[in-house]
């Protein structure tokens, strides 16, 4: 029922305890695996083909990115579920079951992410709402900081939420989620204009204006190391990461948002990228 579908750059050693993981699994050694091996320097395709034979390996030429590695392996996956997993992930015993039974059980749901934690077990924060103009600007003038918990400014990262309940959402962060194959062949795949960042963010934007309902699995639980390949190239990142938001901006919510509120946003995204990359080079 399920196809796993891994994207990986320069990340061999996480990639490896990745698929071990994965291997171990009960669903996971059944399932269909596809590695998209975005032109690594660090042997990462040769790792696959030698010492997981059994996945299906993509090796292109180029870093063609996040967006179309994805997409690249959902054109070659042929069952009823895709699960987008990164490689510096880890599943834990029962992680692809739960999610599976969830998604069986509830048809009208086109995702579910599920909880991320630190390898020492620590949740990662792995949840927001979609990013409206108005917590562009609480972010911005530090509100979400001052109040995390707080349910009007501290909304986009849901800093009163304890990650323990199941609920639905508007975006778990894309290192483990699950898709309805159906519902990604109705609004299509990752948009390539987001090539690393906001893809996921896009794609479920587009799925719950299509009706399509997103959740959280709070007893899936995933190793998540966190950054591995974007961190290799930080500045890169910072500047793509915001240009992406823009894109998404761009996309969704000019002309269909308070201009003044749209316009202060994207001055504040640029003022971002800005400070930002000021400190990354200081």
């Amino acid at each position: 029922m399920l196809s796993i579908l891994i994207v990986n750059w320069n990340t061999c050693d996480l990639l490896d305890a990745c698929l071990q993981s994965l291997m171990d699994d009960p669903i996971g050694r059944k399932s269909e695996i596809i590695v998209v091996d975005n032109a690594s320097t660090d042997g990462s395709a040769t790792l696959v083909r030698d010492k997981f034979p059994t996945v299906t390996l993509v090796d292109n030429d180029a870093n063609v990115g996040y967006a179309r590695g994805n997409n690249q392996a959902m054109d070659l996956a042929t069952q009823e579920y895709f699960l987008l997993l990164n490689p510096d992930t880890e599943v834990t015993d029962g992680a692809l079951e739960r999610m599976l039974h969830f998604m069986t059980n509830y048809p009208g749901v086109g995702v579910a992410g599920c909880r991320l934690v630190h390898p020492d077990g620590a949740v990662q924060r792995s949840v927001r709402l979609f990013p409206t103009p108005d917590t562009v600007i609480y972010e911005a003038l530090g509100l979400s900081r001052l109040f995390p918990r707080s349910k009007l400014f501290g909304k986009y990262r849901m800093g009163w939420w304890s990650y323990d309940d199941l609920r639905e959402v508007d975006q778990p962060m894309a290192s483990c989620v699950m898709l309805r194959h159906r519902a990604v062949e109705e609004v299509g795949g990752m948009d390539e204009q987001f090539p690393i960042f906001f893809n996921d963010v896009d794609l479920c934007y587009r799925l719950k204006k299509h009706g399509w309902r997103i959740y959280f699995v709070p007893d899936a639980t995933v190793i998540h190391h966190g950054g591995s390949s974007t961190k290799q190239v930080r500045r890169d990142m910072i500047a793509e990461s915001h240009q992406s938001m823009l894109r998404f901006y761009e996309k969704h919510y000019r002309g269909h948002v308070h201009r003044l509120s749209y316009v202060l946003a994207v001055w504040l995204i640029r003022l971002g990228q800005w400070a930002r990359l000021r400190g990354a080079h200081t």
